[in-house]
């Protein structure tokens, strides 16, 4: 799904009417989709940040929710008085992650007024104090830094994996096959990257808690809107490499993630619920777009090939199985082998 967007969308004149033409060190989007207690909640949590920084604004999009959000958080906006720094723009659909932020980010493109740095920031946050500031001195210190990220905790201060490795063969083995010793020799391709203490460069960072560079946008263009969900700040981060620009991730600024709570796949006491079929679309266009059909092929196939091994490695040794339901079946028929419509 790769939508466009259309000069005569109301929405272009709401966003250039609330965030105005004068130019911000700072844009936060955050993208509401039926979570408006957990956006309220985050919005509460910027209140001190953003007291710290005059020229910062936030904009939340709700992305057609089709529930009360919208009258839930312009209440709240109004009856905190936020309208000052809160700007709420209403998106006619649904169109996922990506659109949802570029709804925001686009009118200031066009209107040549992008402001230094946009966070992207996910509903189902917390800030911790100062995270925003350290971002945005890390930013400015490191001219050459294109994407920062933050760590990702759970609220008892528990780290999350928050900067990652870019997918590829070796790690679609791993991640099919499962077998420590296989691991531990393709442990430098593996998605998930160790927690550091330390500001490290990586190669992707979550979109939960991403600082993004003004001049990012305008080497790369927008988030790709083809993926609806999954995928995407990956794919972002591997075009800005592509671009010359270097992704890090900045631990000392800490940011609560309620894992799974806007999309429901993540969720600790929900492993078993089977995948949406937006996470196959999404995995299958990165591989299409960055390496091609007969690498794509060969990930497909590779995977499977692994994943069926540790099938019957789990049942030889009862091994509990803690996959989605129906991963296998949903797996295949989303393969290039399998699946009608390619993306390109």
């Amino acid at each position: 799904m790769n939508l466009e967007f259309s000069e005569s969308m109301p929405v272009k004149k709401e966003v250039e009417n609330n965030l105005h033409s004068k130019l911000l060190d700072l844009l936060v989007v955050i993208v509401n989709y039926r979570t408006p207690q957990l956006t309220i909640d985050c919005l509460h949590s910027l209140l001190p940040q953003i007291q710290d920084l005059p020229s910062a604004k936030v904009a939340v999009v709700d992305n057609n929710s089709e529930d009360d959000s919208l009258t839930l958080i312009q209440t709240a906006i109004a009856s905190n008085n936020w309208q000052k720094w809160v700007s709420v723009i209403a998106s006619p659909i649904n169109g996922g992650f990506s659109y949802g932020n570029n709804l925001a980010i686009r009118p200031m493109i066009e209107s040549n007024s992008l402001p230094k740095y946009i966070l992207l920031l996910n509903p189902d946050t917390i800030v911790r104090e100062k995270a925003i500031k350290i971002l945005m001195e890390f930013m400015a210190q490191n001219s050459t830094v294109g994407i920062a990220g933050s760590r990702l905790e759970y609220l008892d201060a528990t780290p999350e994996h928050s900067a990652f490795r870019f997918r590829t063969l070796f790690s679609e083995i791993d991640s099919g096959l499962r077998l420590g010793i296989v691991s531990k020799i393709l442990n430098q391709w593996t998605v998930t990257f160790p927690i550091s203490d330390e500001n490290c460069v990586t190669d992707w960072v979550s979109g939960a808690s991403m600082m993004i560079r003004r001049e990012v946008f305008k080497d790369i263009g927008l988030l790709d809107e083809g993926y609806f969900m999954y995928c995407e700040e990956m794919d972002f981060c591997l075009q800005a490499k592509k671009a010359g620009w270097s992704c890090w991730y900045v631990p000392e600024s800490r940011v609560v993630h309620f894992v799974g709570q806007s999309s429901g796949i993540d969720q600790k006491d929900n492993k078993r619920k089977r995948r949406p079929k937006y996470w196959f679309d999404s995995r299958r266009r990165y591989f299409l777009k960055n390496y091609g059909w007969f690498y794509t092929a060969l990930t497909d196939l590779i995977w499977v090939l692994c994943y069926c091994l540790w099938k019957v490695r789990q049942f030889i040794q009862k091994k509990p199985n803690n996959d989605p339901s129906y991963l296998l079946m949903d797996f295949w028929i989303n393969t290039v082998f399998s699946y009608p419509f390619l993306d390109k």
